[in-house]
């Protein structure tokens, strides 16, 4: 996969009918997730035409990608919105310091990154403690991502047919158990997760329309079988806590008391100092 190719793939899906509806679940469902996030810096990474930062209400708000974003004309009728972007950079070497950001999403950004476990470290590194990531990504165990499989293979038994792939061919799908194992290997505590885009891989709007009331039952009845999930978690950092100081045990002196004996045969008392343990 060419470092220029991931993104301007994925940008062109989306123009398509089913990638409108795919970004405008994603928007709905982000508005929501990030509108309650308090702080003071928020990232972005991937996916210019998702302003995944739309909601939220911190005073630093960026937007990177990989690549410098295509130029394409913003007037013509079917032409995406895209969010300002800020900086190109690497997402496995983010220009930020260490725990310096309070919330950054990827969305669809493991999926189109060199190395997607080293972007998630380097995410957990420029994180602050209780900061929060969102990820956004495909589902394999979908029927967006059976119809990518079954594509795949027919490309590779048939590849004078041209492509059959229904989704970007560029990246690899991270699977949702998998990322929570990613994330609770950098010390991340999955907070919520949510799958959504329950209808079938079909390419016209028309159809999209018809189908309209498999999104409405999904949720309810097949609900780990949505073609995109979102996974919400937190940076808990685990360190010691003093409780107190630890002296030295000291020898507990031995209280005396003083008793009295009567000397009887010479009519005086006698005072005895002895020691009680």
């Amino acid at each position: 996969m060419s470092e220029g190719s991931a993104i301007i793939g994925l940008g062109q899906w989306l123009q398509a009918p089913a990638g409108r509806y795919l970004l405008a679940w994603e928007q709905r469902y982000l508005d929501e997730v990030v509108a309650d996030v308090f702080g003071f810096h928020a990232l972005q990474l991937g996916l210019p035409e998702l302003d995944a930062l739309r909601s939220n209400r911190m005073p630093h708000r960026w937007a990177a990608t990989e690549t410098p974003t295509p130029r394409d004309r913003t007037d013509a009728p079917d032409a995406l919105p895209r969010v300002a972007v800020a900086l190109n950079c690497h997402f496995d070497a983010l220009p930020f310091d260490s725990a310096s950001l309070d919330l950054v999403v990827l969305p669809h950004a493991l999926e189109t990154a060199r190395d997607p476990h080293l972007a998630l470290r380097e995410v957990e590194r420029v994180l602050m403690p209780e900061g929060r990531v969102v990820v956004v990504g495909f589902n394999p165990a979908s029927l967006w991502g059976l119809r990518q499989r079954v594509g795949r293979l027919r490309r590779l038994l048939m590849p004078r047919r041209g492509p059959s792939l229904y989704l970007p061919a560029e990246g690899e799908f991270l699977g949702y158990r998998r990322l929570r194992d990613w994330l609770r290997l950098l010390s991340f505590e999955v907070e919520a997760g949510r799958f959504g885009c329950y209808l079938p891989p079909v390419r016209s709007e028309r159809w999209l329309q018809r189908l309209g009331w498999m999104d409405r039952t999904g949720e309810r009845w097949w609900p780990v079988f949505g073609a995109v999930y979102v996974v919400v978690a937190v940076k808990r950092v685990r360190g010691m806590r003093l409780v107190g100081l630890i002296h030295e045990q000291r020898a507990i002196p031995k209280a005396a008391a003083t008793t009295v004996r009567a000397n009887r045969q010479q009519g005086e008392a006698v005072f005895e100092r002895t020691t009680v343990e």
